[in-house]
């Protein structure tokens, strides 16, 4: 199985998968990677890392758990700007990360190893080891996607997104095999514009996902017309897309099997399945590991028919 994550739901559902199955693979958004503080972050890829290591922070929804910000307070001393706030133990990731990067290690095979020394028993991939970037244009200028939705706090009014370097970007090692190559594929409950639509747009994965004889499973984020956590809401509409389940359905057409929508979002299904994309309606909200794990059975159910 394979699953396509940005952070938050992404990884949410990541986990209950990787409780329901032997053999994931997760395809991670690198798009909203930044150099911050010197050092090489990478949110979404921490994310989902930190979530299948059972180490997340479950109040934040990043970071880990129970950790310190002795150092980046330390930094505020110094007169360092520390608006995006990294923990300690996070920061040891993100400057091994970096150390091994400039030592002439590619991301996918500096993200295994910092998997393999987390204990997490999925495969993780970034989706290109080639550097790219969301600029999120707004009305107070362009804006990088971390000066934006954390720096801004998301505020700005979504004018359109521009992915930096992402025609020259190649697929990481993996990333294609794992598309074409399994028996399920799922689109995890992720901002479609900037976690999953980075990664279908570089060159070369949608046509995989496309000509994939894999089930082909996608999970709405958007559940009685509001994202859970997030400006995917604000970004449909910005963008002039309806905001609902049948409205991020429309920007997958012809790439999935089945889209599954939450009990709330029942009545959309006639508008969806008019699309010509079968619906399920399942309970989508993930409060707990429970039902991560309810959901991700769930859906391997919908996947074998």
């Amino acid at each position: 199985m394979t699953v396509l994550s940005g952070g938050g739901g992404g990884a949410k559902l990541a986990d209950g998968l990787a409780r329901a199955v032997t053999d994931l693979t997760v395809v991670v958004n690198t798009a909203d990677d930044a150099v911050l503080y010197g050092l090489s972050v990478s949110p979404d890829l921490d994310t989902v890392m930190y979530t299948l290591a059972g180490l997340a922070n479950l109040e934040t929804g990043w970071g880990v758990a129970g950790d310190a910000f002795t150092t980046l307070d330390a930094m505020a001393r110094l007169g360092e700007d520390t608006w995006f706030r990294i923990g300690d133990q996070d920061l040891a990731t993100n400057v091994v990360r970096t150390a091994r990067l400039r030592a002439g290690a590619s991301l996918s095979t500096v993200t295994a190893q910092l998997a393999t020394a987390l204990g997490v028993r999925a495969r993780l991939l970034p989706m290109t080891d080639d550097p790219v970037g969301t600029v999120v244009e707004t009305d107070a200028g362009r804006l990088g996607f971390q000066e934006y939705f954390v720096g801004r706090r998301h505020r700005d009014e979504v004018r359109g997104l521009v992915l930096d370097g992402v025609e020259q970007a190649r697929p990481a090692p993996g990333v294609l095999e794992a598309l074409t190559d399994a028996d399920v594929v799922v689109l995890g409950p992720s901002n479609p514009f900037v976690s999953i639509g980075p990664i279908l747009a570089v060159p070369a994965v949608r046509d995989a996902l496309a000509g994939s004889q894999a089930r082909r499973v996608g999970v709405s984020p958007v559940v009685g017309g509001q994202a859970l956590k997030g400006p995917a809401a604000a970004m449909l509409g910005a963008l002039g897309h309806e905001t609902s389940a049948l409205g991020v359905a429309r920007l997958y057409a012809g790439l999935l099997d089945v889209w599954v929508i939450d009990e709330q979002d029942r009545h959309l299904a006639p508008a969806i399945e008019g699309l010509g994309l079968p619906v399920a309606v399942l309970g989508t909200i993930m409060d707990g590991p429970e039902d991560r794990e309810r959901l991700a059975r769930e859906l391997l159910d919908i996947a074998r028919g």
